[in-house]
């Protein structure tokens, strides 16, 4: 009976003395308000638990106090046995029971030693008897303890159910004056589904941040190599632009020099038709005076000027040969006309010498 005893105690000490795992919800991602009524249900939940394991416990230690009184009893039962069975050992000649007669054969058990093997058993089994009353005494302690910390987690409980009573009288005040759920679970239900889809939008927003700083990046690093191109773009358009002035100035020295050219063309170019002038002027004198068939072109300068000097050198020769020579003199040579035909004209001889 002693060892049911025993292992009752192990088996509901361990296993039923427990408070009842009470649903826990995220905290952090409420606010103290919200978090009230579920302290509040915590509380109820605990304290209904705390008293049916208080009033279990109150039965189980009326019965251990029974059963340890059962033990006092057994303990003095067995002591007044042992005290019995010694003064009954002290007596000569006596055994415990009726025993062998005097004159027994010498292989039966001696009176003395039968008593005591029977005393040895006796208070071994005492021995026991208090150290599994000890064992309970240890576990009852144990429970005790157990109990006490029961109580101071209520105690922590009760003051933290307190100190939230505030919050849970605005959440029915906000409950009343909205109007659009039943109960407060209701809204707290809504609101940790608003908590949840706004954690969910801070990580989709720190996500876009996290996007932005590495287009930000890109964007630097763009504005970096685009500040380099453009240097170098810059350096190049320097020495194109040097180049462009180099070329001006030569066009403006190439311009300068046409514009000479052109002055001296121009010159020339007067000075040449005043030649022309002057030879039509004497080709026209020439062929007047001397009747000369005037089949040449206006624009055939070198034709006029050659037939001017074949009328100059007609008039040398008819000159020279009406003219008696000097000694010593010799005639004025005149250059030779370009022409290959003799000019012939009024019976006039051509000279000898351009024939």
């Amino acid at each position: 009976m002693a060892f049911d005893l025993e292992e009752y105690l192990r088996t509901a000490f361990r296993d039923k003395l427990r408070l009842p795992t009470v649903p826990t919800r995220d905290g952090a991602a409420l606010p103290p308000s919200a978090r009230l009524p579920l302290k509040r249900r915590e509380v109820a939940e605990v304290e209904r638990a705390l008293q049916s394991q208080r009033e279990e416990f109150r039965q189980r230690m009326e019965r251990l106090a029974q059963r340890r009184r059962q033990l006092g009893r057994r303990e003095e039962e067995l002591r007044d046995v042992v005290l019995k069975f010694d003064a009954f050992l002290k007596v000569p000649g006596r055994g415990p029971g009726p025993g062998p007669a005097v004159g027994a054969p010498a292989d039966s058990v001696p009176a003395p030693q039968a008593s005591a093997a029977r005393r040895e058993r006796a208070l071994r089994r005492g021995d026991e008897e208090r150290a599994r009353a000890a064992g309970q005494g240890a576990e009852v302690a144990r429970l005790r303890r157990e109990l006490e910390g029961l109580l101071r987690r209520r105690e922590r409980l009760a003051r933290r159910l307190r100190s939230l009573r505030g919050f849970g009288d605005y959440l029915r005040s906000v409950l009343a004056g909205m109007g659009q759920f039943q109960d407060i679970p209701a809204m707290l239900a809504h609101f940790g589904a608003l908590a949840g889809a706004r954690a969910a939008l801070a990580q989709q927003a720190e996500a876009g941040q996290e996007q932005l700083a590495q287009g930000r990046a890109r964007l630097r690093r763009y504005r970096e190599e685009a500040g380099s191109k453009l240097l170098r773009t810059n350096d190049e358009l320097t020495r194109l632009r040097a180049r462009l002035e180099d070329a001006r100035r030569d066009v403006l020295q190439g311009e300068s020099h046409w514009a000479r050219v052109q002055s001296t063309a121009t010159q020339k170019t007067l000075l040449l038709g005043q030649i022309k002038l002057a030879v039509l002027n004497l080709f026209q004198l020439a062929t007047a005076r001397l009747e000369v068939p005037t089949d040449v072109a206006l624009e055939d300068t070198e034709a006029q000027l050659d037939t001017v000097l074949l009328c100059m050198q007609d008039l040398a020769a008819i000159s020279a040969e009406l003219l008696p020579r000097q000694p010593g003199t010799c005639p004025p040579r005149l250059p030779v006309a370009t022409s290959i035909n003799p000019l012939r004209h009024g019976g006039a001889r051509v000279p000898p010498s351009q024939e």
